[in-house]
């Protein structure tokens, strides 16, 4: 069954219905947040504001152009494909139409193409040395979570053109492309760090929930839940999440930079790094990894220390499989936090 308010149902079945809200919309689209780091929100998307905000990408992308859907439509990554392909005039090839996505980047017959992925999509194909199919591409949209820095460089050598994307449903999708915002959209940093977004492709509110607006929305600008910096080009750089941040024996330790040094440990196939209370520590560091082997913690802390202070490293290390994820394909945060919690108190 599909739906606008919330959104769901099969990309097939809700195109009309989008095609016939874009025409004549007669109320907000109601999109949930993921809810990787806490309860799910209902986000209420105007027109107008998801209309700015696929004219924006497509003034940075060089136009508009065909989009192959491999999300789903249910988050704002995956329903802005279906809303770019409606405002272009285009028809989106759905990878679940086909038998592989070799097959769907086959059906592809626009002059320009585009696509947008998750993180965890990008490596697996890099995994699987499979990285050269994403040529075919103008631009891969990549956003949704922080992307190790070794798997950005890959694609580079592969001949593909990775694009960063910094937002969330808030902001109707991403709206800082590679560190830098989107036509009208302003971006600033408060004294404690956070980032706060401006512009017209803001939400509206919160279903039910006014007091998480009031809170979220102040003056017109939107309070993230993220650390950030501008650097000497005026580029973003997002550090991580408020709560990316723990303070172990009194030393501040960004946890997405160890994530990232953990990503370039020999047989590391994927990593999350959490922190976890501790007595004595405050919190500690804990490696989550997908890794051929069970990684020694020795290595993992010296490898660490070898690019990061020391007193960053973890102090412990737990192979996985694979990676929990949720729905929409983001590494299930609260899954592992929950893991390492029950791992440090053994």
């Amino acid at each position: 069954m599909t739906s606008l308010r919330p959104v769901a149902g099969a990309p097939r079945e809700l195109l009309p219905r989008l095609r016939s809200w874009w025409d004549d919309p007669d109320g907000p689209l109601i999109l949930s947040t993921s809810g990787s780091s806490g309860e799910p929100k209902r986000v209420r998307l105007s027109r107008s504001a998801v209309a700015a905000s696929v004219a924006a990408t497509a003034s940075r992308l060089g136009g508009p152009g065909q989009w192959l859907l491999d999300l789903p439509v249910e988050r704002v990554a995956g329903l802005q494909v279906l809303l770019r392909s409606i405002a272009g005039g285009t028809e989106p090839v759905v990878a679940a139409d086909h038998d592989s996505l070799d097959a769907a980047v086959a059906a592809l017959d626009g002059d320009r193409t585009y696509t947008a992925l998750v993180p965890t999509q990008l490596h697996r194909l890099a995994v699987a040395d499979r990285l050269a199919l994403l040529r075919r591409f103008n631009a891969v949209l990549v956003g949704g979570t922080a992307m190790p820095s070794e798997l950005v460089r890959r694609a580079a050598d592969e001949g593909v053109r990775v694009v960063r994307t910094y937002g969330m449903t808030e902001t109707s999708g991403g709206c800082v492309y590679d560190g830098l915002p989107l036509d009208g959209v302003g971006v600033r940093i408060d004294v404690e760090g956070r980032v706060h977004l401006a512009g017209p492709m803001l939400f509206d509110g919160y279903e039910g929930d006014p007091a998480a607006t009031a809170t979220a929305l102040v003056d017109g600008w939107y309070r993230t839940e993220d650390l950030g910096r501008l650097d000497d080009d005026g580029r973003l750089v997002v550090l991580g999440r408020i709560d990316d941040m723990v303070v172990s024996g009194g030393v501040n330790v960004p946890l997405p930079a160890v994530t990232d040094a953990l990503h370039g440990l020999p047989g590391v196939t994927d990593a999350l790094a959490v922190g976890v209370p501790d007595a004595e520590w405050g919190a500690v560091v804990v490696a989550c990894v997908v890794a051929n082997g069970v990684p020694e913690l020795d290595m993992v802390r010296d490898r660490v220390a070898a690019r990061l202070p020391r007193a960053w490293a973890p102090r412990a290390v737990i192979r996985l499989d694979t990676m929990p994820l949720l729905a929409g394909g983001k590494v299930d945060r609260q899954a592992l936090q929950r893991l390492a919690e029950a791992e440090w108190s053994t």
